[in-house]
């Protein structure tokens, strides 16, 4: 007899896996900071140099941002695991990787800039077009969960 994979078993291995990939990123966070830096658009990062005026969202620097964003990453991979906060953290997870499309846009624009370099150009000309098939993913762990039919 063939093993036939449940509606619920195939969304919970799907949430692991989310999961797994969320606290990688996490853990990145800390000890790569470098690596999101980047992603973080300038008008969110408040400058205490006084080299530029603040705007209203630059609240927090480019390293708080980025230590916030993994502690926030952290937080959803753990609502993914637990099934009555799964579709609440996924909602989550859908916005959190659709705001980063802001900071892969920027970082975009910069990398093409004038004192962007080849490498720059490759890498974030890769990490935007990953957020689109991440945002599908955590919003497919949105949706119910159809109920098994007894017969």
């Amino acid at each position: 007899m063939p093993f036939r994979w449940s509606p619920r078993a195939t969304q919970t291995l799907s949430a692991a896996a989310l999961c797994g990939l969320l606290l990688a990123s996490a853990a990145k966070h800390f000890r790569d900071p470098d690596f999101f830096a980047p992603v973080v658009p300038d008008f969110l990062c408040r400058d205490d140099s006084g080299g530029r005026q603040n705007g209203p969202l630059a609240v927090l620097s480019r390293a708080e941002w980025v230590a916030v964003s993994g502690l926030l990453e952290a937080g959803a991979a753990v609502g993914l695991l637990i099934p009555p906060t799964r579709r609440v953290a996924a909602g989550c997870v859908t916005g959190m990787f659709t705001a980063f499309l802001a900071g892969h846009l920027d970082a975009l624009r910069t990398a093409f800039g004038p004192g962007g370099t080849p490498a720059q150009r490759r890498i974030h000309s890769l990490r935007l077009p990953l957020q689109a098939p991440l945002i599908a993913w955590a919003w497919s762990l949105t949706k119910p969960v159809p109920k098994r039919r007894r017969g």
